[in-house]
């Protein structure tokens, strides 16, 4: 029966919102802008946390990683050495036999070559020397072949497996296993090809900017008596640790007692840096949840203003239409019928814009992710939070203008020029 009262108003209002066509795509255009940014804002801001939450998750929140912080300038160098010996395998010890509930651990030598051969297309690998646990520790998933085992790493085997990227840029097409690949004078063979793995531009909580499928995996002893590069002198014995921890095992204590090792073996000085992935996963969940709440109320405003618009609007029909509702009001039509018609309305201003503002708003999504490079993310509560909130205020902005419509005297409306 409700509805049966309610579809003659439906019709009315269609039909004069098609009677002033311009008008009505003016009115809506505040409603459209302000959902498609509240959805272009709200998807770019998820691709990027996406980014970084997928890299943490991929460090793993059972690890704990040290990352030396190095120096390439000799004052500098001598500055710290002064104080502290740098990483070493004296902290390797030490943390194997004092951090509770250690699993395992790794350390990492890195280099970055000055000649690789074949000659890869874009920027040279890096090379990672690393233990055989360091698989299991990182969670490093293998395509192809295998990693090399404790046998080979203890005897500092001139073997390698290549991250995807280092694959492609090195071999393109063309097969990868038991090719070899030479670093710096050094042949090593390719016994296995690692999958993708996350990344992120820029540091990360002390860890530095790097893509890591662009990487080159050898044995810690491989990489430390084969390999030499030009700053040889300025690197700690060993630049990372990294630590994987059992199940029931405290993040937090083994955390500390990590620091307490590395603050009592280099003298307080700030020369490396502890990452506790878990520590990071959290923080930025509560980062990523402040962040939706500002691009929200940021782009609000634009839904504000839109409903402002809206307003305006109707209450310029109100005075245009004054002769047409005291017509009405003398035939026997009641306040409510005005009011509901004018809300009604205003309420398919704001459908129609919130409709049309989420199919802008997912255009300009892609549209950046393709030109820009950025990744985004559309989730369905993005849409469904800017479409909500853009009814909500295209209903609130209807409600004065239906009731100053409603209380017009009936007289005085009929006698309006």
């Amino acid at each position: 029966m409700t509805s049966v009262l309610w579809l003659p108003d439906l019709g009315r209002s269609v039909d004069n919102l098609l009677l002033h066509k311009l008008r009505t795509l003016l009115t809506m255009l505040g409603m459209i802008f302000g959902v498609a940014a509240v959805v272009a804002m709200l998807s770019i801001g998820a691709g990027a946390q996406q980014q970084v939450m997928a890299f943490i998750e991929d460090l793993g929140v059972r690890n704990l990683i040290v990352e030396a912080h190095e120096t390439t300038e000799f004052q500098a160098y001598q500055k710290v050495r002064q104080q502290s010996p740098g990483l070493t395998f004296h902290d390797i010890r030490a943390m194997q036999g004092t951090v509770p509930g250690l699993d395992m651990l790794s350390p990492r030598k890195r280099f970055t070559p000055s000649q690789v051969i074949p000659k890869p297309q874009g920027e040279l690998p890096v090379v990672y020397g690393v233990e055989s646990n360091y698989r299991q520790i990182a969670g490093l998933k293998i395509s192809a072949g295998r990693f090399f085992t404790p046998e080979e790493a203890a005897r500092a085997a001139a073997v390698c497996v290549l991250g995807e990227a280092a694959r492609v840029r090195l071999f393109g097409l063309a097969e990868a296993l038991d090719r070899f690949v030479k670093v710096n004078g050094q042949w090593y063979q390719v016994i296995g090809v690692a999958g993708p793995q996350a990344v992120v531009q820029g540091d990360v909580a002390g860890l530095p900017g790097q893509d890591r499928n662009n990487a080159l995996y050898v044995p810690t002893g491989a990489a430390m008596f084969r390999l030499e590069d030009n700053y040889s002198q300025f690197r700690d014995e060993i630049d990372g640790v990294y630590m994987r921890l059992k199940a029931d095992a405290d993040v937090i204590a083994a955390a500390a007692t990590v620091r307490g090792i590395l603050s009592a073996s280099h003298r307080g000085a700030d020369d490396y840096a502890l990452v506790v992935p878990a520590e990071l996963l959290a923080e930025q969940q509560r980062t990523k949840r402040i962040f939706d709440i500002v691009m929200v109320a940021l782009a609000s405003i634009s839904l504000l203003v839109g409903g402002i618009g809206i307003m305006n609007i109707m209450l310029a029909s109100v005075l245009e239409r004054t002769h047409e509702i005291g017509l009405r009001r003398a035939i026997g039509a009641r306040r409510t019928d005005i009011m509901r018609q004018f809300v009604m309305e205003t309420t398919l201003i704001a459908v129609a814009g919130g409709t049309l503002g989420l199919l802008l708003g997912a255009s300009m999504s892609r549209l950046i992710a393709s030109f820009a490079g950025w990744s985004t993310i559309i989730s369905g509560g993005s849409l469904v939070l800017a479409f909500s909130v853009s009814v909500l205020i295209g209903l609130v902005s209807g409600v004065y203008p239906a009731m100053k419509a409603a209380r017009l005297d009936p007289v005085q409306a009929l006698h309006y020029e």
